[in-house]
């Protein structure tokens, strides 16, 4: 079996794709980001599930790939 199916097909996963992808479409609209400009959607305290406006931030996608 393929790890997509195994993994990146779950419920769980897709959800949380479709939060991030949620995301970075309020960071585009609002101008914080653009297309292909190397920056990323981080969340302050590390929780992916936390999507309040207060914890997150635009931030240069290297340094986010740090943190990881």
């Amino acid at each position: 079996m393929s790890e997509y199916r195994k993994y990146h097909a779950s419920t769980k996963m897709k959800q949380e794709r479709a939060l991030r992808n949620k995301n970075r479409r309020n960071a585009t609209r609002n101008g914080q980001v653009k297309k292909g400009d190397g920056k990323h959607i981080d969340h302050k305290d590390g929780n992916p599930r936390n999507n309040s406006k207060k914890n997150l931030r635009v931030i240069p996608a290297q340094r986010n790939r740090k943190k990881q």
